[in-house]
């Protein structure tokens, strides 16, 4: 079992140590949080070991479990990684580019393994279909939310939109080659409402949509590919496969068949993937954990992370121009 430190006991903070306590491949040391009055109040309600010192936690522990604000994820992890701890850190990876970038730079160095929060690609929808979405060229993504303060800080782009860039990097075979986005403060300072254009050099385009000033809650994307259609409902852990093949000779009465202008026949059936429920938080942990174990790469690297806040900073910049 890995010996596990969580710096930060908010919201996020407090499901991550439940699920580490409970977990078989981690031992749950203890936490280390800035903010005293409620360290000792989480402490005394949940019995976990409250570290009033940040550099006693890290000494104590072989990962590093960052879930703090956003604007202290370098600092955090850098102490981090400089003591030779693995880090796992929620998402987005870091405030700027390049603070991402030395820690890549510093995770090599150091010879630490990292995985980036994007929890999203351990949804049992998104797992279910994966393996089929291939080389798609046309995607669309809506992810909205109800009002809530919590998270207003930072541009919506950053806040939900970088879940859906995460996940189509993984899927698209290709480079970014262009990316056009408009964002509209509604309530908050920065954008709450935002929408981008990426196209890729494959040709592959993707149109995202995310709101958190939204009357109800959204999380669907849609695949398009040569012959399927895929369609991903991250809220409700439902997916839709609709396919394409060449048609028979001899339709039956039930067989969907399509005819285009050449003449081609095309017969439409449906796929039913089996959803495997799993608890995503407790599986991105555990498979860090394997990974550290097993000296492989994890599945959400610190350089996937990178490269999705690369692209969530293009889009933000893109809303001034």
């Amino acid at each position: 079992m890995l010996k596990v430190g969580v710096l930060g006991a908010g919201h996020l903070g407090k499901i991550h140590l439940r699920l580490l306590n409970q977990s078989d491949k981690y031992e749950l040391v203890g936490f280390y949080d800035p903010d005293e009055i409620n360290a000792k109040k989480v402490a005394a309600e949940f019995g976990y070991s409250y570290f009033e010192n940040i550099n006693n936690l890290i000494d104590a522990v072989d990962v590093v479990d960052i879930v703090t604000p956003t604007l202290s994820h370098f600092d955090c992890a850098k102490k981090a990684i400089e003591k030779g701890r693995h880090i796992f850190i929620e998402k987005p990876i870091t405030n700027t580019l390049e603070e991402a970038e030395e820690l890549l730079q510093l995770s090599e160095k150091h010879a630490v393994k990292g995985q980036v929060g994007h929890v999203e690609r351990f949804n049992p929808a998104f797992l279910a279909v994966k393996d089929k979405i291939e080389n798609p060229m046309f995607i669309e993504t809506h992810r909205l939310a109800e009002f809530n303060p919590r998270g207003t800080d930072v541009p919506v782009v950053l806040d939900l939109m970088i879940h859906d860039i995460d996940a189509i990097l993984s899927v698209v075979p290709s480079e970014v080659e262009k990316i056009n986005a408009s964002g509209v403060s509604v309530i908050s300072k920065s954008p709450d409402i935002a929408n981008a254009r990426i196209e890729f050099k494959n040709g592959c385009v993707a149109n995202l949509t995310s709101s958190r000033i939204s009357l109800k809650n959204m999380r669907k994307s849609r695949f398009f590919q040569r012959d399927a259609y895929i369609s991903v409902d991250f809220l409700e852990k439902k997916v839709e496969v609709v396919k394409m093949k060449d048609a028979p000779e001899n339709p039956g009465d039930f067989d969907m068949i399509l005819q285009n202008a050449e003449g081609e026949k095309k017969q439409i059936y449906f796929e039913n993937p089996e959803i495997d429920v799993n608890n995503a938080i407790l599986d991105e942990l555990e498979t860090f954990a394997d990974a550290i174990n097993n000296n492989t790469t994890p599945i959400v690297s610190l350089e996937q992370g990178t490269n999705a806040l690369r692209v969530a900073l293009q889009i933000i910049d893109s809303f001034k121009n």
